[in-house]
C-alpha cells in the first residue's frame, strides 16, 4: 500500500508531500517534497492508494445557507442578530466539534480564519483531481481523507505543544516516532523533516491517512454522511500507531 500525506498551503511554495510505502511489519518513507505544485498532486495521486490532505475539504453548510440568504437579501427567521453564540455555531463544520469533542480543543474554522485561503486552493485542486477520474468524496470514504496532524499526534499520545515552531521539539518527536514505529524508515528525509514543519506534517499526514486506509479512523456515522460529503471530515487516528504496521 501508498498512502501519501500533503501539508497543503495558499502557495506551493509552503505545501509538502509525502509517499510512504507500507509493507507487511515495515514501512519506507520513499519521497517528501517541498514547493509543491497541485500537477504534482495530481500525478502522483494516481500511484498511491490514500492521499491525506492538511486542509478543509469544504465549508459549514449552515456558513453557506447563511452567505446564501445575505447576498439574495433575504430575511432570515429568526432575524440574524450577529451574537457571539450564533457565530460561533455557523463558523464550525460538523467535523470540527466532532474535533473538539474528542481532542478538547477547536480546529481553525475554514468560514472566518485565514484557512480559508488555503481551502480554496483545496477546492481547486479537488475539481482537478475529479477531472482526472479520481472519484471525490469529501466524506473520506474514497481516495481522498481529510486530516489533522497536530490532533493525530496528540491522539496517538505525542506532546505537540511547540512543535510546528521549534525544529528541536520536531527533533524530540521524531525520534519518539522511530521508537513507537522501528518498522518505519525515514531514509534520508530526517533533516528535511526537522528543519521544516510543513515537511513533518506532511509525513505525520501520510501515517494518519495509513489509519483511515485501514478502518481505524474517525468517519461520519450513518446520520453524519450527508453533511460530511458535502462540509468534509477529519479522519482521527482511533488506535494506537503501533498498529499502522499491521496487516
Amino acid at each position: 500500500m501508498l498512502t501519501a500525506g500533503l501539508d497543503l498551503a495558499a502557495q506551493p511554495a509552503a505545501t509538502s508531500l509525502a509517499v510512504i510505502d507500507w509493507q507487511p511489519n515495515s514501512a519506507r518513507l520513499l519521497s517528501l517534497e517541498l514547493g509543491v505544485a497541485d500537477t504534482r498532486v495530481i500525478e502522483l495521486s494516481n500511484l498511491v492508494d490514500k492521499l491525506g490532505i492538511d486542509c478543509a475539504l469544504g465549508w459549514p453548510v449552515e456558513f453557506i445557507e447563511f452567505l446564501n440568504r445575505y447576498a439574495q437579501l433575504v430575511e432570515a427567521k429568526p432575524i440574524i442578530d450577529g451574537g457571539i453564540d450564533w457565530r460561533r455555531q455557523i463558523s464550525f463544520r460538523e467535523s470540527d466539534r466532532e474535533v473538539r469533542r474528542i481532542t478538547g480543543r477547536w480546529p481553525l474554522s475554514v468560514a472566518t480564519d485565514r484557512l480559508g485561503l488555503t481551502a480554496m486552493r483545496a477546492a481547486g485542486l479537488l475539481s482537478k483531481l475529479q477531472e482526472q477520474g479520481i472519484d471525490i468524496d469529501r466524506a473520506g470514504f474514497g481516495k481522498i481523507v481529510e486530516i489533522y496532524p497536530g490532533a493525530s499526534l496528540r491522539l496517538w499520545q505525542f506532546e505537540t505543544a511547540g512543535y510546528r515552531t521549534s525544529a528541536q521539539i520536531r527533533q524530540k518527536l521524531i525520534a519518539r516516532l522511530q521508537q513507537n514505529l522501528p518498522g518505519l524508515d525515514l531514509a534520508n528525509f530526517i533533516e528535511m523533516m526537522v528543519s521544516s514543519c510543513d515537511a513533518f506534517d506532511a509525513v505525520i499526514a501520510s501515517l494518519a491517512a495509513r489509519a483511515s486506509a485501514m478502518g481505524q479512523s474517525t468517519a461520519p456515522s450513518a446520520s453524519q454522511v450527508a453533511v460530511a460529503k458535502i462540509e468534509g471530515w477529519i479522519h482521527l487516528p482511533k488506535n494506537p500507531i503501533t498498529q499502522l504496521l499491521e496487516f
